[in-house]
């Protein structure tokens, strides 16, 4: 505790550096208090303030600290790095507040107390997605369990009992199907705080192939795998947090060490996590009593772009702010100084148009809220920056190449004018990055400095894909092996794009035909042609010198090959033998533990924003930064708003897929809409919810932008990213030409 506070001028001064909005979150007192921001409003320096504010005047300390929740660590240490530095202005020590990230915060409460959280400390954190074994695991034995259900599905809406088709459907059950099912609702239900039984109780619509009874099952397998391996994953420890939570004195123990509770991001949190941060905040005297709940919640819910694959649904947040305005606890943030004037207006008429458009359905995309200017006596440094000629440039090129020909000239238009001007193309898809990265390469060589970030993350994928591949070398004649280690060639582009599931039936048949076997399409043989020389290869090279041979047959570039030697060397450490069962064996740790670094010899988002550079970064990774110039090419209706996509190979089930009908189902119930919907109105709300989170993934790409915001839709582009030479008519984003309309001074030809 310090020995004097600082005084009410130094506190009043330091208020002073904020702008009408932030200054709302520094007067906070105490109670609970919703904080609706715009981008750019500066929320994260707000709170920041608000604080170093609140330490000093409650004089917290180690015992009584104000605890600060956001998003990611990186946002969490930059908000560390912010309070501090205002804890120094003011004269004191750097203690009295904690900053974590929400599983953070929920697993320093689960792992103090393991006897009510039901987790052991030494648990492995694990993250489910589709290809994990563990979800593999689990969808082999509900399949065991279930013959009669999985009957059901592989009759699909028609069958003629053909056993080629039988096989084939076999695998898409297997290895897409069913995998995405159980990611899906395992997150969406144990997020929401719903069991297996709860799933089970609520499949009462009109459902042929019961999808939450499914769903129930592979989620049962599930939880009993987590046990049995001593696993856990980041639902469970919000799970745990709350099971602590659970026992009045504990709980109460923890609400007086607890000041007030500082949300950041908050239209990303769930109802669990929302419910933990709610116990914290509350006063242990008068836990009901929603004045003495210490909690200020800060987002925007219209950048709200997690939704459609995570449990995050900006309505719950939305309902915060109502609750909050009816007790006159609603603060909004509407001045924001990132971008100059023709971007927010833009941004702001984009936002308009949407909700009047009903694109969405019975959605609505966006909260009505408008950015606004800062006041001309702004006391923060370069707010609303003059524009780069007319900050708004509309282009519609004649197809994606001359696009990305276009963007190189502009960059390094604005490079020669502004050397420290930093700069980004945003795009949909890691594809898109790719395809943009090696046309700009092509067109302008070195003489433009790019950075993909897509190329990066990539790197991380190294010792997966190597698994894969050594799994099938190991086992050839494996269909699940076989299916694998063909994705892995069609995404890294090695072999034709085709349906893998009419393949990997035969095995045998497809790596060594004989003579009277049907003749195959050439992009059969292709494939066979490249897996026959991987398992050559098996044949001809030592163990120990398969990784580096198959990270240059799948054209691996420098860094990736320098991942994938890392990866050699760590393998050689942990094992005396140089067996490929060894190898399996280390391999499938590493990648299971999912702790494995990629080769990269810079760390932190700095060098997303390198001045002189220009990045290429997809939508949702630029939530957070912001550029100086911002490029958003192939704006197609296809992309944005796009369409929810049935896998060919699954159709057989019918015009649905049943993760996104299981999510709007789970999602209905939660908000009390009982009946549940039929397959046909959850599909169909499945379909507006993307459309709505589609273009507030365009307004967040919008608003990255400071002096220039460049927009394109070319009349020519793919119909898949993965051949980007077969280029098609294409309609703009209904947004486009919308904007054309609206501000004609800025279509450029």
């Amino acid at each position: 505790m310090p020995a004097t506070a600082p005084s009410y001028a130094s506190l009043e001064q330091l208020r002073n550096t904020l702008r009408s909005g932030q200054r709302e979150i520094a007067l906070w007192t105490g109670g609970a208090l919703a904080v609706s921001a715009v981008p750019g409003a500066g929320k994260s320096t707000g709170m920041a303030v608000a604080a170093a504010i609140a330490i000093a005047q409650h004089q917290l300390h180690a015992r009584r600290q104000l605890v600060v929740v956001t998003f990611t660590r990186s946002a969490a240490a930059n908000l560390k790095a912010k309070i501090r530095a205002n804890l120094k202005v003011l004269g004191l020590p750097p203690g009295g507040f904690v900053v974590q990230t929400l599983h953070g915060l929920a697993w320093a409460i689960a792992r103090v107390h393991p006897e009510l959280s039901g987790l052991n400390p030494d648990s492995v954190l694990v993250t489910p997605n589709q290809n994990h074994r563990l979800i593999r695991t689990c969808v082999e034995q509900w399949i065991s369990a279930n013959a009669r259900h999985y009957q059901t599905l592989l009759e699909g809406r028609q069958f003629d009992g053909e056993e080629t088709e039988r096989l084939r459907r076999q695998s898409v059950l297997r290895t897409e199907v069913l995998p995405a099912l159980a990611t899906t609702v395992i997150h969406e239900a144990k997020s929401s705080g719903l069991l297996p039984d709860d799933l089970r109780s609520h499949n009462e619509v009109d459902d042929p192939y019961a999808v939450l009874t499914i769903a129930a099952g592979l989620y049962e397998f599930y939880q009993t795998q987590l046990r049995f391996r001593n696993l856990i994953d980041y639902d469970e420890m919000i799970l745990g947090a709350l099971r602590v939570l659970d026992d009045a004195q504990v709980r109460q123990s923890w609400q007086q060490q607890v000041f007030a509770v500082f949300e950041d991001e908050a239209q990303d949190s769930s109802p669990l996590q929302t419910r933990l941060l709610e116990i914290l905040a509350a006063d242990p005297a008068d836990p009901t009593n929603r004045d003495r709940t210490n909690l200020v919640r800060v987002g925007d819910p219209n950048q709200a772009i997690n939704s459609t694959f995570t449990p995050a649904d900006p309505i719950f947040f939305r309902e915060f702010c109502e609750v909050c305005e009816a007790h006159d606890r609603l603060a909004t943030m509407t001045q924001a100084g990132r971008s100059s004037r023709p971007i927010f207006e833009a941004a702001n008429f984009v936002l308009q148009w949407v909700n009047q458009s009903k694109l969405a359905g019975t959605e609505q995309p966006f909260r009505v809220q408008t950015i606004r200017p800062v006041a001309a006596d702004d006391p923060q440094p370069n707010a609303n920056p003059a524009p780069e000629g007319r900050g708004l440039e509309l282009y519609t090129p004649e197809d994606v190449y001359q696009t990305v020909e276009r963007i190189g000239q502009r960059a390094l238009q604005l490079l020669k004018q502004h050397p420290q001007g930093r700069s980004a193309v945003l795009v949909r898809t890691n594809d898109q990055g790719r395809f943009v990265a090696k046309e700009l390469y092509r067109w302008y060589g070195d003489t433009l400095s790019v950075y993909e970030v897509g190329q990066r993350d990539r790197q991380s994928h190294v010792p997966a894909e190597m698994l894969t591949l050594l799994q099938f070398l190991d086992r050839p004649h494996s269909p699940d092996n076989l299916k694998a280690a063909l994705t892995v060639l069609v995404a890294r582009k090695r072999i034709p794009t085709q349906d893998l599931n009419a393949i990997v039936s035969f095995p045998e048949q497809f790596l060594y035909p004989g003579p009277l076997d049907p003749v195959q399409p050439e992009a059969v043989v292709e494939a066979r042609r490249y897996c026959n020389s991987l398992l050559n290869a098996r044949l001809q090279l030592p163990p120990a010198q398969l990784i580096p041979f198959l990270a240059l047959t799948l054209d691996y570039e420098q860094t990736e090959l320098a991942t994938a030697d890392k990866l050699t060397e760590r393998i050689a450490q942990q094992t005396s033998s140089s067996t490929l069962a060894a190898i399996l064996g280390i391999l499938n740790e590493i990648v299971a533990s999912e702790q494995f670094e990629p080769v990269d010899a810079e760390d932190g988002e700095e060098r997303y924003t390198r001045p002189g550079q220009l990045t290429v970064i997809t939508m949702h990774k630029a939530k957070g930064l912001d550029w100086d110039y911002v490029f958003i090419p192939f704006l197609h209706e296809q992309t944005i708003p796009g369409s929810q996509w049935i896998p060919p190979q699954a159709q057989f089930l019918g015009d649905f897929t049943l993760a996104e009908v299981a999510r709007a189902q789970i999602r209905a119930s939660l908000h009390n809409q009982f009946p549940l919907p039929s397959i046909a109105t959850a599909w169909e709300r499945a379909k507006n919810l993307k459309t709505a989170e589609e273009f507030r993934l365009l307004y967040v790409a919008m608003t990255r932008a400071k002096r220039l915001l460049w927009l394109a839709a070319a009349r020519r582009a793919p119909f898949t990213w993965n051949k980007p030479e077969n280029l098609q008519d294409r309609e703009p984003c209904p947004v486009l030409p919308a904007l054309m309309e609206r501000f004609p001074d800025s279509v450029m030809t």
